[in-house]
């Protein structure tokens, strides 16, 4: 569904990004897992057009998306939540998700999204009228998520949804992003520095080092492997 070629991406001088090359099949959960600064939130951002590569393609379904502006990438199918949420604090819940389907003309199908998203959710239906920045971090992390599926994509990148989050919601949340690829098919690519949690539930996962992707495979072969679990799962 989605193809990196050989993908750069230089701030300036510096290279975040030195040609990788990355795929993810569809109805897949693909992680990246990596250090800080290993290049992750730059792979998401520039698949989804806010930052440019200086080379490559980004192949969505055949055709080359690079240097495509976010809002035509959106019409694209593709929806990104951001690290940090980056919710409108000053919106209510139900206006932050209407803020997503601001691409849909057709209001039964933004109640048959808004229905889907409370299911999923029932605490944004409860908070519904409540303003955004007054929520937990669990409730803001879980309205990001509704509010890109309120997009209607059928490709969702989540950039650290568990940072920041007790225990008990990385759980749920974890839970929600399985349960939204099963009952929507959605291909998801996921960024996450809880590389336990991650691998449990991709199917293909990739470890980024200094732009660069270091190794590759099976969620189940990374796991195994001696260089992912002394750098990544504690041991």
């Amino acid at each position: 569904m989605l193809e990196l070629k050989n993908l750069t991406v230089t701030y300036g001088a510096i290279a975040a990004l030195r040609g990788i090359s990355v795929q993810a099949q569809t109805g897949a959960i693909i992680t990246l897992i990596g250090s800080n600064g290993a290049g992750k939130t730059t792979t998401l951002k520039t698949i989804s057009g806010l930052l440019k590569p200086k080379s490559g393609e980004i192949l969505y379904e055949g055709k080359n998306i690079a240097g495509l502006p976010p809002h035509e990438i959106v019409k694209r199918g593709l929806a990104h939540v951001p690290e940090g949420r980056m919710i409108f604090a000053n919106l209510t819940v139900l206006e932050n998700l209407q803020m997503g389907a601001y691409l849909q003309t057709d209001k039964n199908v933004v109640r048959r999204e808004l229905d889907f998203v409370y299911a999923m959710f029932p605490r944004l239906k409860e908070r519904a009228t409540q303003v955004a920045g007054t929520l937990s971090g669990g409730e803001q992390q879980m309205l990001a998520i509704g509010r890109a599926l309120m997009t209607r994509p059928n490709f969702l990148m989540l950039d650290e949804p568990s940072l920041g989050l007790a225990p008990l919601l990385v759980k749920t949340i974890f839970e929600k992003i399985v349960e939204i690829n099963r009952e929507r098919k959605l291909t998801i690519l996921l960024v996450e520095q809880n590389a336990n949690r991650a691998l449990d539930i991709s199917s293909y996962g990739y470890v980024l080092e200094t732009g660069g992707i270091k190794l590759q495979g099976d969620a189940a072969s990374l796991r195994q492997n001696p260089e992912v679990k002394c750098a990544y799962l504690g041991g």
